[in-house]
């Protein structure tokens, strides 16, 4: 942690920056309660946000997320094949670590407004340049904190409109002007410096025990369309202060992401630009071994999952979050395949947004998911956010007839509701999350650009 006279050294010795306001009154009232007021942050992260110019509206357009030391650092990209640049080059800079068994990532650069993606190998270049950047950075970070730099490569991460290049003279005077410090605010600029069409700012914090002793985890994401795996079609990086060996974080991760930011579906489209980082630095002194590495990806999971959900709340248009959970399967594949049909299927969205209790259309998407089915066990309802009785409308392959439609009424109305399919088959289990499908998101995509 700096001393105060090292902050505000590292605050003041950049020159002039772009700053906003950060407080939740900006936002639409609907969404505040997703923004937090206050955070419990990883030891030895850093973070910042502002304005380098990307955006023509003024708004914040570039964040900065830095570790004191080295870290190791693994990842989930996008499986798009016209993976942006960003992808392309922090995959190179992850599994270079990982070959050479090094500890090499230090910080993540992330802008907001311009992908860099399909831009060839002009793009490549300027998403280098963009990591160079991060890296000088870090070299002057340690150099003002008076400890000796332990080198360090940065990830880089572009959000906005697919196939233009990068100001990158803006990107990298912004990352050079850039005030990083430990403090919520910080975390809540680089939040904001993250969005796009999203509506608020999606940062989470907690402190878990593994093992008996609290370690941090801290998450940003965003996104709000284009939504849908494989991956996740945003952006998001997940900090800790553990210490994870590589080969668990892979492990971790891939356990964690199947079940977070690989289950959640907007609108059935994916970005070339998904990246999901989780950046392990060590400095809480818990380490993470065989014994407590159930312990740390069931938290790692449930933490992803609800950064996860924050993306999904602020669907482009959405004014419903569904939970699609599906249980009794012969296996997890079957289970999360199921469940994503049902996700994907625009009647199924349409009718939520319509508050239409078509239970049709969700057993016609269970039917053609692919999933081998005795259908004569199947059954299924629909449960309330606040907690109330469930609406049955199939009971061992059968509708229960007349469905209670002012009851139906009463659920749908509702913001949060749960959809349950049991399919009786076996003990496997999956969710997914997806919201509506409104005329909001046709009007929010059809003028993107401009």
């Amino acid at each position: 942690m700096l001393s105060s006279n090292l902050r505000q050294l590292h605050r003041l010795g950049r020159g002039a920056i772009n700053m906003f306001s950060t407080d939740a009154k900006q936002f639409p009232e609907a969404k505040r309660r997703f923004i937090p007021s206050q955070g419990t942050y990883p030891h030895g992260f850093f973070a910042g946000g502002s304005h380098c110019g990307i955006k023509k509206n003024g708004k914040a357009d570039l964040a900065l997320l830095v570790s004191d030391r080295p870290t190791t650092t693994s990842a989930v990209f996008t499986t798009n094949q016209f993976c942006a640049a960003p992808v392309q080059y922090d995959r190179s800079v992850i599994n270079g670590a990982r070959d050479a068994q090094e500890q090499r990532v230090r910080a993540v650069v992330i802008n907001s407004g311009c992908a860099n993606a399909v831009t060839g190998q002009q793009g490549l270049a300027d998403a280098q340049e963009m990591g160079e950047a991060g890296a000088a950075f870090v070299r002057m970070f340690d150099k003002e904190r008076g400890v000796e730099h332990e080198g360090g490569e940065a990830l880089v991460m572009s959000t906005g409109v697919i196939g233009q290049r990068l100001p990158l003279s803006k990107i990298t005077d912004g990352v050079t002007a850039m005030q990083v410090d430990e403090t919520h605010e910080a975390w809540m600029r680089a939040a904001v410096a993250h969005m796009t069409t999203d509506t608020f700012p999606k940062l989470l914090s907690r402190q878990v025990d593994i093992a008996g002793q609290p370690i941090h985890l801290a998450g940003i994401t965003k996104g709000a369309g284009m939504i849908h795996p494989n991956m996740a079609t945003l952006l998001g990086t997940v900090c800790t202060d553990a210490s994870v060996p590589q080969s668990l974080l892979d492990k971790a991760l891939a356990h964690a992401v199947a079940r977070s930011f690989n289950a959640i579906s907007i609108d059935g489209d994916m970005s070339t630009n998904d990246t999901i980082a989780v950046i392990a630095n060590g400095a809480s002194g818990v380490v993470v071994d065989g014994a407590a590495y159930e312990q740390f990806t069931t938290a790692l999971t449930e933490f992803m999952a609800d950064l996860a959900s924050l993306v999904v709340r602020d669907g482009e248009g959405a004014t419903k979050f569904l939970t699609i959970e599906v249980t009794g399967a012969r296996t997890f594949a079957d289970a999360k395949q199921v469940a994503s049909t049902i996700a994907t299927s625009s009647l199924v969205k349409t009718a939520f947004y319509g508050q239409d209790a078509n239970w049709g259309r969700i057993l016609c998407a269970v039917g053609y998911a692919g999933v081998a089915l005795d259908t004569h066990k199947v059954n299924m309802a629909i449960y309330p956010g606040d907690n109330s009785d469930p609406l049955v409308l199939v009971k061992g392959g059968e509708p229960l007839l007349p469905v209670d439609e002012a009851r139906a009424s009463e659920i749908l109305k509702q913001e949060d509701m749960r959809v349950r399919v049991e399919l009786g088959l076996g003990s496997e289990e999956a969710r997914m999350y997806t919201c509506d499908l409104s005329h909001d998101y046709v009007s929010i995509n059809a003028d993107y650009r401009s």
